[in-house]
């Protein structure tokens, strides 16, 4: 029966080149945007390298401190993260890391801009770096303040045209490291892991960061043994909130251990005083943003069709009158859209992936690469399916409740 109606399908699509052009065009505008989206939403929080435990990591981001008259949001200290992060029980590792900043370093008298990022020892077994050559520095260096770092290629290309870069010295920030490995270049979208020069916490040029203080510019990362055990670092973190001293005015101290995905929903709320996550409204939202983007191309596609079919109402009449049921015709429609839409989706693949091409060649995001990978192609095609069966239900349903007499007749709805 299927095979059947993928051959009538196709047949269909051909003879009505018209109504094929406009829904293939349709289709595959409507895909391009999703699928481009899908492919930037991808890059930003699917499971990519060097994050390739984020199904296991809980980031501590943000906390916020209350009293009667005043309120302070910030990220954490590193004091704070040293003292009641690190020493949380049953936890794989945990890294402690500022963020990504921007300075400056001179080759010939030329000024290059990096972004520089202090981490410790235990950040280079939270993230799997791709090491080009050399490797990490490791937490007994961290501790004895050495000054060693570690750069990505885009660095070494910059600075030393390509060529070896291990045991070179780099002057950044004041201070001179000797450059104990070459990583792959990491998309500014990963903000945890993204910078173009690593160097240890320790070679910090003031020591503001090891005073005691609940609020600085620090995160901290917790890599768990298991997935499961999220909900008891959880607790774990918030009962090590009650035990900090808060300065004079606060009363409350307030945050959380969070996911990526649930950082994210906390970034993008509007509530400027929110430091708790909350993941559903992200997904409300996507899934309301996705819908309504979608609707006005369907509304328009179920149009479509309907003229299309409607082009075949002496064909419905002569089915019906010789017993094909509304079942068997509401079939043969779905399998024409789905296909049409299906078809469309392929277009939109091609057009989706030059539209990327241009995206990485401009460079709108640093070292950022936009692909479409299986994920992507496997959202790309549900999208397209889920399409063509909104679009293609109602119509095809609408026909097949038509009189065979009145079909035959050319009758309009």
């Amino acid at each position: 029966m299927l095979k059947h109606y993928l051959a009538t399908a196709i047949q269909v699509l051909r003879r009505r080149k018209f109504f094929t052009f406009i829904s293939l065009f349709g289709v595959s505008l409507t895909l391009v945007v999703l699928m481009v989206a899908t492919a930037v939403f991808d890059q930003a929080l699917g499971p990519q390298p060097p994050e390739v435990h984020s199904d296991r990591t809980l980031g501590v981001y943000s906390l916020g401190m209350r009293g009667p008259s005043i309120s302070s949001n910030s990220d954490a200290s590193y004091w704070f993260l040293d003292r009641y992060v690190r020493t949380l029980p049953d936890v794989e590792a945990v890294t402690i890391f500022s963020q990504a900043a921007r300075s400056a370093t001179y080759r010939d008298g030329e000024k290059f801009e990096l972004y520089l990022k202090r981490a410790d020892g235990a950040f280079w077994h939270v993230y799997a770096f791709d090491f080009l050559e050399g490797g990490p520095f490791l937490a007994e260096e961290d501790a004895n303040a050495e000054r060693v770092a570690v750069i990505n290629e885009t660095t070494r290309r910059r600075l030393y045209d390509g060529e070896s870069a291990v045991g070179r010295v780099l002057e950044i920030d004041g201070q001179r490291f000797k450059i104990k490995g070459v990583v792959r270049d990491i998309s500014y979208l990963r903000q945890d892991p993204f910078s173009d020069v690593w160097t240890p916490n320790s070679t910090a040029r003031s020591d503001v960061h090891l005073r005691p203080a609940v609020l600085g510019n620090h995160t901290g990362v917790i890599l768990a043994h298991r997935r499961s055990d999220f909900p008891a670092i959880k607790r774990a973190f918030e009962a090590s909130l009650e035990e900090v001293e808060l300065p004079e005015r606060y009363e409350e101290l307030t945050g959380e251990a969070n996911t990526r995905f649930e950082r994210f929903s906390r970034v993008l709320s509007s509530d400027r005083d929110q430091v708790k996550a909350s993941p559903w409204r992200l997904r409300i939202a996507i899934a309301l943003a996705m819908l309504l983007f979608m609707i006005l191309p369907s509304l328009n596609l179920v149009n479509i069709n309907i003229s299309r079919i409607l082009e075949r109402a002496s064909e419905i009449g002569v089915r019906k009158a010789f017993g094909a049921s509304s079942w068997t015709l509401v079939g043969q429609f779905v399998v024409e859209n789905v296909l049409l839409t299906l078809i469309g989706g392929g277009i939109a693949f091609v057009l989706s992936s030059g539209v990327l091409s241009l995206l990485n060649g401009v460079q709108l995001v640093p070292y950022a690469v936009f692909q479409l990978n299986f994920r992507v192609f496997f959202y790309g095609l549900l999208i397209a399916v889920i399409f063509g069966l909104v679009s293609g239900v109602y119509p095809a349903w609408k026909m097949s409740r038509l009189h065979p007499v009145v079909a035959l007749r050319r009758r309009s709805l």
